[in-house]
């Protein structure tokens, strides 16, 4: 990994806060993501489960956490086992864990290699009475690939069919919404360098630039400041290229006269930031896009002020719909006696405006929260209201990415330029045209 790596205290604090939730005499298993392959001899760059990451800080394949809190031999309450590295591994794939190193970065005393897990974990497993498997479930994903945690259950089971088996994903539901100071340090982090990115592409934007350019000044500024890489795939949208909503192919020309929608954000030690702005190529809004710019902003600001513990994440959507379809009528795109005969379950504003305002953020840019439980201090959410007038070409998205407190909110992108004339300002400042 490029980061420095977290203080190992995160992972302890957040193993201690799993296992107390845990039924008596309860084992729990979690294991490190599949590597996929890409082709005949190459796999995908890999990606760590983040539920495992959450409780162990180690990010590298091939490794299972074991909690056995009641074990009665203490060696194995809380272990870790990690691939073995030789020789060959050492040549072809370069530095691997040590055992040392792992109990450095994790905080677990007791580490294994994998090839001794399975006879642990017999030697033991009877004095269990749960299991407890940590399963997918984010209800935005869509099950189509066995994942390694569905084989493992698989294999239990056949194995070990009396014991009753417990889905872990509940509580890690209830706990991961919630960030500690370290998780708060870490997902700032990945805000300063999203942000330095942002000031480097303004001043690099001109017309005539490719999108793919701008993906390029973006990622070369991650990389530099140590961020693994993009949060996510970066949406670079010129012109009409805003419209679509998860537009990632970033390969046209960026027109004069047009606006560019930028969603990116850097991915620091599996902690993630989500930025989104729309700025003139040319470095001036027209008047339009001026209007429908600062239509959007004024939504960003009233829905960030909703963003605090104990506000329900359907009335606070209901809200901003409300203050979204204010600002469509004051733009003209709708008709304020149609909206007043419009279908409450099909409001109006979704035509220009459809998709929800905020999302919770963490390990998973999308993170794994219910849609039920009330906000609360210690989140993490994004406020990302935009507006798409496909006949005028036009997209525009402002998006920040707010902490919750028991005193309010903090916007931790509160440093990044949203003003349309800061923006203008740092454009022109560095084209050196007034």
């Amino acid at each position: 990994m490029k980061y420095i790596v977290p203080d190992k205290r995160l992972f302890s604090f957040n193993r201690k806060n799993f296992v107390s939730r845990l039924a008596p005499h309860s084992l729990a298993l979690f294991n490190a993501n599949d590597e996929f392959p890409r082709s005949g001899d190459q796999n995908f760059v890999f990606k760590q489960n983040s539920d495992f990451f959450y409780l162990t800080g180690i990010d590298q394949e091939q490794s299972i956490l074991l909690l056995f809190p009641e074990c009665p031999n203490p060696l194995y309450r809380e272990v870790l086992f990690l691939r073995q590295t030789n020789e060959h591994i050492a040549v072809w794939e370069g530095h691997k864990y040590t055992k040392a190193e792992a109990m450095a970065a994790s905080g677990i005393e007791q580490v294994y290699w994998l090839s001794e897990f399975d006879n642990i974990l017999h030697s033991i497993v009877n004095y269990a009475e749960h299991f407890y498997i940590n399963l997918n479930e984010n209800d935005r994903y869509a099950h189509t690939v066995p994942y390694r945690d569905l084989r493992v259950l698989e294999d239990l089971r056949r194995k070990y069919p009396l014991h009753n088996y417990q889905r872990s994903a509940p509580i890690l539901r209830s706990l991961r919404p919630v960030k500690s100071d370290i998780e708060i340090e870490l997902t700032q982090k990945a805000c300063s360098i999203t942000r330095d990115a942002f000031i480097r592409v303004l001043k690099f934007l001109k017309p005539g630039v490719a999108e793919y350019e701008i993906e390029a000044e973006i990622i070369h500024e991650f990389i530099r400041q140590r961020a693994t890489g993009h949060a996510y795939t970066p949406i670079i949208a010129s012109g009409r290229n805003a419209i679509v909503l998860h537009y990632i192919d970033n390969n046209q020309l960026c027109k004069d006269g047009d606006v560019i929608l930028f969603d990116f954000g850097a991915e620091y030690a599996n902690y993630n930031a989500d930025l989104s702005r729309s700025v003139p190529v040319n470095g001036r809004f027209t008047p339009r896009q001026r209007q429908v710019y600062d239509a959007v902003l004024r939504v960003m600001r009233a829905a960030k002020q909703m963003l605090v513990a104990g506000t329900v994440w359907n009335e606070y959507h209901d809200e901003v719909g409300k203050i979204m379809t204010s600002e469509l009528i004051g733009l003209g795109l709708l008709d304020k006696h149609d909206v007043e005969k419009q279908d409450p379950k099909m409001p109006l504003y979704k035509k220009y405006f459809m998709h929800g305002t905020s999302h919770h953020l963490g390990i998973d840019v999308h993170d794994y929260a219910s849609r039920y439980q009330p906000f609360e201090a210690g989140n993490i959410l994004t406020c990302e209201p935009g507006i798409y007038i496909p006949a005028e070409g036009l997209g525009i998205r402002i998006e920040n990415d707010i902490l919750i407190t028991a005193d309010g909110n903090i916007d931790l992108m509160a440093d990044i330029p949203v003003e349309a004339e800061e923006i203008e300002d740092i454009m022109h400042s560095a084209s050196g045209v007034q």
